[in-house]
């Protein structure tokens, strides 16, 4: 088949492919800041299951990391700072080991020797890299506290980047949704 032949045809192939879905698949809502941050559930160490819906009112930071992953390493340790600096303002992160060896014992002694106290979830199918859209590791998702995907970012973070700690600030002051507003303040004082 010549050239001039050949490119219309694999043009409407690759249309053809494009438009074709899964009947049994519902349309994929885009990963965006500012939209509903996708439905994900992964393990804890002890195998037991764990999701995003869990942790409902929070602010969560998923990070998409690997033990192979050598950014990954020195990321480890920034997050924990951030975990330590801001958990006590309702910061949860959950380190999502796609390791497929699922090691979980490796798994969980490479993270604490690298300094990780915070959560420790466990995605040997690497679901999550499919439900982020995540296009590597590390890779990380910064959802608020009413579901909505706040920041998103691929490559290593450090625990003074600038955009995440601003995206941090921000989400830890919004109220927890359903419950009561703060009280108005009182009068002004008199001089």
């Amino acid at each position: 088949m010549s050239a001039r032949r050949l490119l219309p045809a694999l043009v409407a192939g690759a249309v053809a492919v494009a438009s074709c879905t899964n009947a049994g698949e519902a349309a994929r809502a885009p990963v965006a800041v500012g939209a509903p941050a996708p439905v994900y559930a992964a393990q804890r160490q002890d195998g037991t299951p764990v999701s995003l819906a869990d942790h409902a009112g929070d602010v969560v930071l998923v990070n998409i990391w690997a033990t192979w992953c050598k950014p990954c390493r020195a990321e480890i340790p920034a997050l924990d700072t951030l975990h330590r600096r801001y958990q006590a303002q309702g910061l949860r992160i959950a380190g999502v080991s796609i390791d497929v060896d699922d090691d979980r014992a490796k798994v969980a002694e490479f993270a604490a020797s690298l300094g990780a106290s915070y959560a420790i979830w466990y995605d040997p199918d690497d679901k999550v890299s499919t439900t982020f859209l995540a296009l590597g590791v590390p890779a990380s998702y910064l959802i608020g506290r009413d579901g909505t995907l706040r920041w998103r970012h691929v490559g290593p973070v450090t625990a003074d980047d600038g955009p995440l700690n601003a995206a941090l600030r921000v989400a830890l002051a919004e109220a927890v949704p359903g419950a009561a507003p703060p009280p108005a303040p009182g009068p002004a004082p008199t001089p």
